[in-house]
């Protein structure tokens, strides 16, 4: 059955498929509840909420009667940033060089879940999420043997690194589980956490949200604090720091999937003159069905003064 589930995952578009116990481990409901008792979500109050926090901890109170968790993961790697040189530039993270992930990723999820029901009889019921839904992926992704966790707080897999989209299928049947669970194999590196710009990773496996540059740029909605702005370098959507640096991404290979890659180097590393010159239509044009459109042009031309 594993076997046919990832055969059909690879025919959609993913690189890994694994199954795991529909309960996360406790140790990471335990960390969970520490960062956020820390503050560490910044204004992500979504994240604290008691019946998101109730839903991660369990997720038979988002699937009655849940049995399993079909974890999924395609490598988005679109190679190095393209050179530019005709004037001040800000860099936008590789996940977002391409069309927004969700609507990629969402109806393959949807394809293998119909998938899944057949082969169990046509009564299955899911839910399918890809970072959308309160769960605990990362560690679910682990406990299906996709990755390890690393101490930048990204899944790692030996082959293809950390630079991975994660999905998520629950399904009230019964699947044989994958794995073993994956243990951290980061040793006694730290080069993520001396490499990050704003001393966000402020411990192993620990982010805070407040200082990331990703949170900044994309999340956060009011003004850029000053001690932090002096710090984003020229990251203007995103940030890939701790991902560049770490060793296991030497081994990452592109992706196969040509909608992750840019269309032209203004996804990659746009000319910040003109996202300071955005309008709402000239933004739509250029940034409509990426990630980036989430943000909007306000956001983004913020983003954009703030390394002026």
């Amino acid at each position: 059955m594993i076997e046919d589930l990832r055969a059909q995952a690879r025919h959609l578009g993913f690189d890994l498929l694994g199954v795991a116990p529909p309960v996360p481990p406790p140790e990471a409901v335990r960390a969970y509840r520490e960062w956020l008792a820390a503050g560490y979500c910044g204004d992500m109050a979504y994240m604290a909420r008691p019946d998101r926090v109730a839903r991660r901890e369990d997720p038979a109170l988002i699937l009655p009667g849940v049995r399993a968790v079909v974890c999924v993961a395609v490598n988005y790697y679109p190679g190095e940033f393209p050179d530019r040189y005709v004037g001040p530039v800000g860099r936008i993270s590789r996940y977002a060089w391409g069309v927004d992930y969700h609507a990629w990723m969402l109806p393959r999820l949807e394809e293998l879940a119909a998938f899944i029901r057949k082969r169990t009889g046509g009564t299955a019921h899911h839910r399918a999420y890809t970072d959308t839904g309160p769960i605990l992926e990362r560690a679910l992704a682990a406990q299906a043997g996709l990755g390890f966790i690393g101490k930048n707080t990204c899944l790692i897999h030996p082959r293809f690194g950390s630079w991975l989209f994660l999905g998520e299928i629950l399904v009230d049947v019964d699947l044989p589980f994958t794995g073993p669970p994956s243990p951290p194999r980061c040793g006694t590196c730290t080069r993520c956490l001396d490499a990050c710009p704003t001393g966000a990773l402020v411990a192993p496996y620990v982010l805070d949200a407040r200082r990331c540059i990703s949170y900044l740029t994309i999340e956060f909605r009011g003004d850029i604090p000053p001690d932090l702005q002096d710090r984003l370098g020229d990251w203007v959507y995103g940030c890939d720091v701790c991902q560049e640096v770490c060793p296991w991404n030497r081994f990452a290979r592109p992706t196969a999937v040509a909608e992750f890659l840019p269309t032209s180097p203004d996804r990659a590393v746009p000319l910040l003159a003109d996202l300071l010159a955005l309008d709402g239509e000239t933004f739509r044009r250029r940034f409509g069905g990426s990630p980036i459109a989430r943000i909007g042009p306000e956001r983004l031309r913020r983003n954009a003064r703030a390394l002026g």
